[in-house]
């Protein structure tokens, strides 16, 4: 598919949009490159990025070759400079739009392939499997590796995950 156009819609909490087009959203640890991903699809910088953990703080909508489809950046979960309650917060707000979309079709599951599994990954996994909403692995930064030191740490995600092989994208 062609991206024609995209641009940025709103930020929600938890009212959430009444649009009918499909959903795919981006799910991760904080700083796992939610953001990065949305915009390297889209080929533009429209999704806000930062080398700081925990800068996507809201639901934030863009919309893909007028409104075709949407594509949704959710806060990231884990290691934020942030406060314990303001994470918390986010959860809830991440909690609300499983819970309430009507749209979504996909969760794009961002994993970083230099790390192990942490505890709110493994809960992201279990919760995602758990309601029987449809996702996809992405093992993101992949530029830091050799090609066979990402075939071995994504041999080891597999494993982690219990998933082939082949069900991870790098």
């Amino acid at each position: 598919m062609q991206v024609k156009n995209s641009k940025f819609v709103s930020s929600y909490t938890d009212k959430l949009p009444t649009f009918t087009a499909p959903e795919f959203a981006m799910v991760g640890r904080s700083n796992v490159g939610k953001s990065s991903l949305i915009n390297n699809i889209l080929n533009c910088s429209i999704a806000k990025t930062s080398s700081v953990p925990g800068r996507t703080r809201l639901i934030n909508y863009f919309s893909v070759n007028s409104d075709q489809f949407f594509l949704v950046d959710l806060p990231g979960y884990g290691y934020a400079s942030a406060e314990k309650t303001v994470q918390n917060d986010w959860k809830k707000v991440t909690e609300n739009y499983f819970k309430n979309t009507k749209n979504l079709k996909c969760v794009l599951f961002l994993l970083d392939i230099r790390r192990d599994l942490s505890e709110d990954d493994k809960i992201m996994y279990n919760y995602l499997v758990y309601y029987n909403i449809p996702f996809t692995v992405i093992a993101t930064k992949c530029d830091k590796f050799s090609k066979a030191e990402m075939y071995r740490a994504k041999t080891k995600l597999a494993g982690q995950l219990k998933i082939g092989i082949e069900n991870i994208i790098l």
